[in-house]
């Protein structure tokens, strides 16, 4: 095939490598739907002309400068990382740009879902979760607790289920408690209340 001759490798791996790069980061960072392979195609090569527009000014240090025949290694270093690094810190940048209040008053959060919002933050919490058929679940949401992001469905587990007292506050830890899973689609409503480690009235927290 003539793709792989040797001209036309490194053009594509030139073009299309650094854009894929960006793609997979930025659906790891902000857990989004993938998009088409035929979309992505010239996606990735749009990603990468930024890339190169990006570096433009070390590149062009590089190859002005003895480098590649000085310190090859270095050379070979650099370019790896124009290809998988930069790529990758290019994203998060922008993720973290787009997070901003500044940023936000006129491009939308990155982040599409509420739940994957709160829960990305991975901060401990007291919950209290209604179903749609009037029960109530409560539970600690810790460290080894899971929420699913997306595109998968929202699926939640709790490391420990908790007894609601009659006031409805967290009375204990249900007996031999290993957690509960709840299933988004069965839930009406999930009440957040904040969680402080070493306070020792935490676990009588009143919901008021």
């Amino acid at each position: 095939m003539e793709i792989w001759q040797t001209n036309k490798l490194i053009l594509f791996i030139g073009f299309v490598i650094p854009g894929f790069v960006s793609l997979k980061a930025y659906e790891s960072f902000l857990a989004s739907t993938p998009k088409e392979s035929s979309k992505q195609l010239i996606d990735a090569v749009a990603y990468s002309c930024i890339n190169y527009a990006l570096l433009l000014w070390p590149i062009s240090l590089v190859e002005t400068s003895k480098m590649r025949a000085t310190y090859p290694n270095l050379y070979a270093a650099f370019y790896v990382f124009v290809l998988l690094g930069a790529p990758v810190v290019w994203t998060f940048l922008y993720k973290k740009l787009r997070e901003t209040q500044l940023f936000q008053a006129a491009l939308p959060h990155p982040t599409s879902k509420p739940w994957d919002y709160l829960f990305g933050q991975r901060k401990p919490y007291w919950v209290i979760i209604t179903l749609k058929d009037g029960k109530q679940i409560a539970g600690r949401y810790d460290a080894s607790s899971f929420a699913s992001s997306a595109p998968a469905p929202e699926q939640l587990y709790l490391e420990e289920r908790w007894v609601l007292n009659d006031t409805g506050g967290f009375e204990r830890p249900r007996e031999d408690t290993a957690g509960v899973m709840i299933l988004a689609r069965d839930v009406e409503t999930i009440e957040f209340f904040h969680f402080t480690y070493g306070d020792s009235n935490v676990g009588q927290k009143e919901n008021k």
